[in-house]
Protein backbone atom coordinates (compact mmCIF):
# COMPACT_ATOMS: atom_id res chain seq x y z
CA UNK A 1 0.00 0.00 0.00
CA UNK A 2 1.29 3.47 -0.83
CA UNK A 3 2.14 5.81 2.02
CA UNK A 4 1.86 9.55 2.37
CA UNK A 5 5.59 10.09 2.56
CA UNK A 6 6.37 8.74 -0.89
CA UNK A 7 3.30 9.80 -2.90
CA UNK A 8 1.87 13.31 -3.14
CA UNK A 9 -1.43 14.48 -4.65
CA UNK A 10 -1.17 15.84 -8.18
CA UNK A 11 -3.58 18.77 -7.82
CA UNK A 12 -0.97 21.52 -7.87
CA UNK A 13 0.94 20.16 -10.82
CA UNK A 14 -2.34 19.89 -12.70
CA UNK A 15 -3.09 23.55 -12.03
CA UNK A 16 -6.33 23.04 -10.06
CA UNK A 17 -7.19 26.27 -8.19
CA UNK A 18 -7.14 26.18 -4.39
CA UNK A 19 -10.79 27.27 -4.28
CA UNK A 20 -11.72 24.23 -6.36
CA UNK A 21 -9.61 21.94 -4.16
CA UNK A 22 -11.46 23.29 -1.11
CA UNK A 23 -14.80 22.32 -2.68
CA UNK A 24 -13.79 18.80 -3.75
CA UNK A 25 -14.46 17.33 -0.26
CA UNK A 26 -17.97 18.84 -0.38
CA UNK A 27 -18.65 17.10 -3.69
CA UNK A 28 -17.16 13.86 -2.38
CA UNK A 29 -19.37 13.92 0.72
CA UNK A 30 -22.50 14.46 -1.40
CA UNK A 31 -21.46 11.79 -3.89
CA UNK A 32 -20.69 9.28 -1.15
CA UNK A 33 -24.20 9.76 0.24
CA UNK A 34 -25.62 9.11 -3.24
CA UNK A 35 -23.43 6.04 -3.66
CA UNK A 36 -24.65 4.63 -0.35
CA UNK A 37 -28.20 4.94 -1.68
CA UNK A 38 -27.15 3.15 -4.90
CA UNK A 39 -27.90 6.20 -7.06
CA UNK A 40 -26.10 5.57 -10.38
CA UNK A 41 -26.05 9.06 -11.92
CA UNK A 42 -26.64 12.63 -10.79
CA UNK A 43 -27.19 15.90 -12.64
CA UNK A 44 -24.98 18.91 -12.02
CA UNK A 45 -27.96 20.78 -10.56
CA UNK A 46 -28.76 17.99 -8.09
CA UNK A 47 -25.16 17.52 -7.02
CA UNK A 48 -24.57 21.27 -6.71
CA UNK A 49 -27.61 21.60 -4.46
CA UNK A 50 -26.43 18.70 -2.29
CA UNK A 51 -22.95 20.25 -2.00
CA UNK A 52 -24.23 23.79 -1.38
CA UNK A 53 -22.73 25.45 -4.48
CA UNK A 54 -24.18 26.65 -7.77
CA UNK A 55 -24.21 24.32 -10.76
CA UNK A 56 -22.08 26.58 -12.98
CA UNK A 57 -19.31 26.58 -10.38
CA UNK A 58 -19.58 22.81 -10.05
CA UNK A 59 -19.27 22.26 -13.80
CA UNK A 60 -16.24 24.57 -13.87
CA UNK A 61 -14.64 22.68 -10.98
CA UNK A 62 -15.19 19.32 -12.67
CA UNK A 63 -13.71 20.61 -15.91
CA UNK A 64 -10.36 20.85 -14.10
CA UNK A 65 -10.69 17.12 -13.41
CA UNK A 66 -11.55 16.36 -17.01
CA UNK A 67 -15.12 15.36 -16.11
CA UNK A 68 -17.88 16.91 -18.19
CA UNK A 69 -20.76 14.48 -17.65
CA UNK A 70 -23.15 13.24 -20.32
CA UNK A 71 -25.88 15.51 -21.66
CA UNK A 72 -29.27 14.23 -20.56
CA UNK A 73 -27.72 11.70 -18.19
CA UNK A 74 -25.44 13.61 -15.82
CA UNK A 75 -22.40 12.33 -13.97
CA UNK A 76 -21.59 8.73 -13.09
CA UNK A 77 -21.60 8.73 -9.27
CA UNK A 78 -19.14 5.87 -8.67
CA UNK A 79 -16.67 7.20 -11.21
CA UNK A 80 -16.75 10.67 -9.67
CA UNK A 81 -16.24 9.22 -6.19
CA UNK A 82 -13.13 7.43 -7.45
CA UNK A 83 -11.89 10.39 -9.49
CA UNK A 84 -12.22 12.94 -6.67
CA UNK A 85 -10.79 10.50 -4.11
CA UNK A 86 -7.78 9.95 -6.35
CA UNK A 87 -7.32 13.68 -6.93
CA UNK A 88 -7.42 14.35 -3.18
CA UNK A 89 -4.97 11.54 -2.53
CA UNK A 90 -7.50 9.45 -0.62
CA UNK A 91 -6.73 6.26 -2.52
CA UNK A 92 -3.46 6.18 -0.57
CA UNK A 93 -2.69 5.47 3.07
CA UNK A 94 -1.94 8.70 4.99
CA UNK A 95 -0.47 8.10 8.46
CA UNK A 96 -1.33 10.97 10.81
CA UNK A 97 -0.03 11.94 14.25
CA UNK A 98 -2.13 13.91 16.72
CA UNK A 99 -0.14 16.02 19.18
CA UNK A 100 -1.94 17.17 22.31
CA UNK A 101 -4.31 14.58 23.78
CA UNK A 102 -6.54 16.76 25.91
CA UNK A 103 -10.31 16.82 25.44
CA UNK A 104 -10.08 17.97 21.81
CA UNK A 105 -7.20 15.67 20.89
CA UNK A 106 -8.99 12.70 22.44
CA UNK A 107 -12.17 13.58 20.53
CA UNK A 108 -10.19 13.70 17.28
CA UNK A 109 -8.57 10.36 18.08
CA UNK A 110 -12.03 8.84 18.56
CA UNK A 111 -13.36 10.23 15.29
CA UNK A 112 -14.29 7.25 13.15
CA UNK A 113 -14.21 9.13 9.86
CA UNK A 114 -10.42 9.16 9.49
CA UNK A 115 -10.01 5.54 8.42
CA UNK A 116 -12.88 5.60 5.93
CA UNK A 117 -11.35 8.63 4.22
CA UNK A 118 -7.82 7.31 3.79
CA UNK A 119 -6.26 8.57 7.03
CA UNK A 120 -4.70 6.30 9.63
CA UNK A 121 -3.97 7.64 13.10
CA UNK A 122 -0.43 6.34 13.48
CA UNK A 123 0.30 7.84 16.89
CA UNK A 124 -1.05 9.99 19.70
CA UNK A 125 1.53 12.24 21.36
CA UNK A 126 1.37 14.33 24.55
CA UNK A 127 3.89 16.18 26.70
CA UNK A 128 2.34 15.02 29.99
CA UNK A 129 4.31 12.05 31.36
CA UNK A 130 1.18 10.88 33.18
CA UNK A 131 -0.51 10.33 29.81
CA UNK A 132 2.20 8.03 28.46
CA UNK A 133 0.91 4.53 27.87
CA UNK A 134 -2.74 5.38 28.47
CA UNK A 135 -4.96 4.11 25.65
CA UNK A 136 -7.16 6.60 23.81
CA UNK A 137 -9.37 5.17 21.07
CA UNK A 138 -7.39 1.96 21.49
CA UNK A 139 -4.05 3.67 20.80
CA UNK A 140 -1.50 4.13 23.61
CA UNK A 141 -0.40 7.74 24.07
CA UNK A 142 3.33 8.30 23.59
CA UNK A 143 5.44 11.02 25.17
CA UNK A 144 6.49 13.99 23.07
CA UNK A 145 10.16 13.11 23.63
CA UNK A 146 9.58 10.36 21.05
CA UNK A 147 8.01 12.66 18.43
CA UNK A 148 10.84 12.64 15.90
CA UNK A 149 11.32 8.87 16.08
CA UNK A 150 7.57 8.27 15.77
CA UNK A 151 7.39 10.41 12.62
CA UNK A 152 10.37 8.66 11.05
CA UNK A 153 9.22 5.15 11.95
CA UNK A 154 5.72 5.70 10.59
CA UNK A 155 6.58 7.79 7.52
CA UNK A 156 4.27 10.57 8.72
CA UNK A 157 3.77 13.65 6.55
CA UNK A 158 0.56 15.00 8.16
CA UNK A 159 0.45 16.29 11.73
CA UNK A 160 -2.53 17.47 13.76
CA UNK A 161 -1.86 20.02 16.51
CA UNK A 162 -4.42 20.11 19.32
CA UNK A 163 -2.22 21.66 22.01
CA UNK A 164 -2.72 24.88 23.99
CA UNK A 165 -1.79 28.00 22.03
CA UNK A 166 1.56 28.50 23.77
CA UNK A 167 2.83 25.05 22.86
CA UNK A 168 1.63 25.04 19.25
CA UNK A 169 4.56 26.82 17.54
CA UNK A 170 7.30 24.76 19.26
CA UNK A 171 5.39 21.58 18.36
CA UNK A 172 4.97 22.82 14.81
CA UNK A 173 8.71 23.52 14.54
CA UNK A 174 9.54 20.00 15.71
CA UNK A 175 7.04 18.43 13.32
CA UNK A 176 8.47 20.35 10.37
CA UNK A 177 12.06 19.58 11.33
CA UNK A 178 11.16 15.90 11.52
CA UNK A 179 9.75 15.91 7.99
CA UNK A 180 6.04 16.72 8.37
CA UNK A 181 4.92 18.85 5.42
CA UNK A 182 1.19 19.28 6.13
CA UNK A 183 -0.32 20.48 9.42
CA UNK A 184 -3.90 20.75 10.63
CA UNK A 185 -3.88 23.29 13.44
CA UNK A 186 -6.63 23.36 16.07
CA UNK A 187 -4.66 25.57 18.47
CA UNK A 188 -5.98 29.16 18.73
CA UNK A 189 -2.87 30.74 17.24
CA UNK A 190 -1.30 31.43 13.86
CA UNK A 191 1.65 29.21 13.01
CA UNK A 192 4.76 30.25 11.11
CA UNK A 193 6.06 27.61 8.72
CA UNK A 194 8.68 27.54 5.94
CA UNK A 195 7.86 27.36 2.24
CA UNK A 196 6.71 23.92 1.21
CA UNK A 197 4.71 23.29 4.38
CA UNK A 198 0.92 23.56 4.20
CA UNK A 199 -1.14 24.62 7.21
CA UNK A 200 -4.90 24.50 7.60
CA UNK A 201 -6.33 26.25 10.64
CA UNK A 202 -9.55 25.24 12.34
CA UNK A 203 -10.54 27.91 14.87
CA UNK A 204 -13.95 27.22 16.35
CA UNK A 205 -14.06 30.58 18.12
CA UNK A 206 -13.63 32.43 14.82
CA UNK A 207 -16.40 30.41 13.21
CA UNK A 208 -18.71 31.19 16.14
CA UNK A 209 -17.84 34.89 15.90
CA UNK A 210 -18.75 34.89 12.20
CA UNK A 211 -22.08 33.25 13.05
CA UNK A 212 -22.65 35.84 15.80
CA UNK A 213 -22.08 38.60 13.24
CA UNK A 214 -24.72 37.15 10.93
CA UNK A 215 -27.16 36.65 13.82
CA UNK A 216 -26.68 40.25 14.89
CA UNK A 217 -27.24 41.49 11.35
CA UNK A 218 -30.41 39.41 10.97
CA UNK A 219 -31.72 40.74 14.29
CA UNK A 220 -31.02 44.30 13.15
CA UNK A 221 -32.87 43.77 9.88
CA UNK A 222 -35.86 42.29 11.71
CA UNK A 223 -35.91 45.22 14.14
CA UNK A 224 -35.74 47.69 11.26
CA UNK A 225 -38.58 45.93 9.47
CA UNK A 226 -40.77 45.93 12.59
CA UNK A 227 -40.16 49.67 12.99
CA UNK A 228 -41.29 50.23 9.42
CA UNK A 229 -37.86 51.33 8.30
CA UNK A 230 -37.69 48.62 5.63
CA UNK A 231 -34.74 46.43 4.73
CA UNK A 232 -31.15 47.60 4.66
CA UNK A 233 -30.30 49.24 1.27
CA UNK A 234 -29.11 46.60 -1.17
CA UNK A 235 -25.88 48.37 -2.08
CA UNK A 236 -24.77 48.70 1.49
CA UNK A 237 -25.71 45.12 2.40
CA UNK A 238 -24.02 43.60 -0.62
CA UNK A 239 -20.86 45.57 0.01
CA UNK A 240 -20.74 44.30 3.60
CA UNK A 241 -21.32 40.76 2.41
CA UNK A 242 -18.60 41.05 -0.22
CA UNK A 243 -16.12 42.09 2.43
CA UNK A 244 -16.64 38.75 4.16
CA UNK A 245 -16.24 36.67 1.04
CA UNK A 246 -13.19 35.31 -0.68
CA UNK A 247 -12.25 35.74 -4.36
CA UNK A 248 -14.69 33.00 -5.32
CA UNK A 249 -17.53 34.58 -3.34
CA UNK A 250 -17.47 31.94 -0.58
CA UNK A 251 -16.98 32.44 3.13
CA UNK A 252 -14.43 29.70 3.94
CA UNK A 253 -15.52 27.21 6.58
CA UNK A 254 -11.89 26.42 7.40
CA UNK A 255 -9.56 29.38 7.47
CA UNK A 256 -5.94 28.91 6.33
CA UNK A 257 -3.29 30.07 8.71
Amino acid sequence: MATGRTHRPATRSRGIPEATVARLPLYLRALTALSERSVPTVSSEELAAAAGVNSAKLRKDFSYLGSYGTRGVGYDVEYLVYQISRELGLTQDWPVVIVGIGNLGAALANYGGFASRGFRVAALIDADPAMAGKPVAGIPVQHSDELEKIIEDNGVSIGVIATPAGAAQPVCDRLVAAGVTSILNFAPTVLTVPDGVDVRKVDLSIELQILAFHEQRKAGEEAAASDGAGPVPAGRDSAAASADKGPDGDVPAVMPA
